[in-house]
């Protein structure tokens, strides 16, 4: 011992593969991360594991202990991992080809299971992109473009959130959410014609909501009529000397004093009757 303490060189090599012996058994997990412990290649343990609603800092992270030179860690993120789609053109029921550009976002809820069969995140993400496109095609194919602009957008998220997530769970992972960021016509003429079809399909919507509220009105008009009709019949029945006077009062009024008015406020129209006139008779009392 008292050699090895003189001896400067060698203890610097003992102090070196202690070091080495130190690292190989002890490793630090974060509290972003979660570990798959293998051993000669097969998975041993999953360390600070991710589950959902655990309270920060009951994780399981901190100083974790393994077999040195025999076992590995594999360090896998519990943050939400983003899948970008490249821009892809869809169409439409309607027969608009859209240039779609949409993103979704996963978390690995499963270590083991994305080890056995992906290995690295990387690789979950490059299997699910092309499953994105697909799930976002078979979904927009199915409806017109005009279903982008209403609600029922939410419901076609859902729908390709749920198909993307059956696949991701075969790698030990849970799509979070879904998004489109945007899905425009291409530019130039199909752009052109889609505005045309588009202000057309208004046009020929206008024209019959303006033809079902002309049929209302005559519906009501002659509902009206007939009530007002039904209304007089009442009445001349009750008195008809008095609804015969109404109903000339109401003449008189329209020919006598309802008559368009001159510079000088005097009507335009003379009326030259004789005082026996049948029209007049009820100015002669009930004679």
């Amino acid at each position: 011992m008292t050699r090895l303490i003189r001896n400067p060189i060698a203890l610097g090599f003992l102090a070196i593969l202690l070091l080495i012996l130190v690292a190989s058994t002890f490793a630090i997990v974060p509290e972003t991360k979660q570990a798959v412990i293998v051993r000669f290649g097969e998975p041993q343990r999953i360390l600070n594991k991710y589950r959902a609603n655990e309270p920060f800092g009951r994780t399981g992270a901190g100083l974790a202990a393994r077999i040195p030179f025999m076992e590995q860690i594999y360090w896998i993120d519990k943050r939400i991992q983003s899948i970008e789609m490249e821009n892809q053109q869809v169409l439409s029921t309607d027969q608009y080809r859209l240039q779609v550009d949409a993103f979704a976002r996963y978390r690995i809820v499963d270590p083991l299971r994305m080890y056995i069969s992906a290995t690295t995140e990387e690789r979950v993400t490059e299997q699910l992109r092309p499953i994105l496109a697909s799930a976002l095609r078979n979904e927009l194919g199915r409806r017109p473009f005009a279903a982008l602009l209403s609600p029922e957008r939410g419901q076609m998220m859902d729908n390709i959130r749920n198909a993307l997530d059956r696949v991701a769970r075969q790698y030990g992972a849970q799509i979070v959410d879904v998004r489109i960021k945007r899905a425009d016509l291409p530019d130039g003429t199909p752009l052109e014609a889609a505005f045309d079809r588009m202000r057309t399909a208004r046009r020929q919507e206008a024209s019959s909501i303006e033809a079902q509220g002309l049929k209302q009105a005559q519906i009501i008009r002659a509902d009206a009529d007939a009530e007002a009709a039904n209304t007089y019949a009442q009445a001349y029945n009750q008195d008809p000397v008095f609804f015969d006077f109404y109903r000339a009062m109401q003449s008189y009024e329209t020919s006598f004093i309802s008559q368009p008015q001159g510079v000088n406020g005097r009507g335009r129209t003379s009326i030259i009757l004789s005082p026996n006139n049948e029209y007049l008779r009820q100015f002669r009392g009930n004679r």
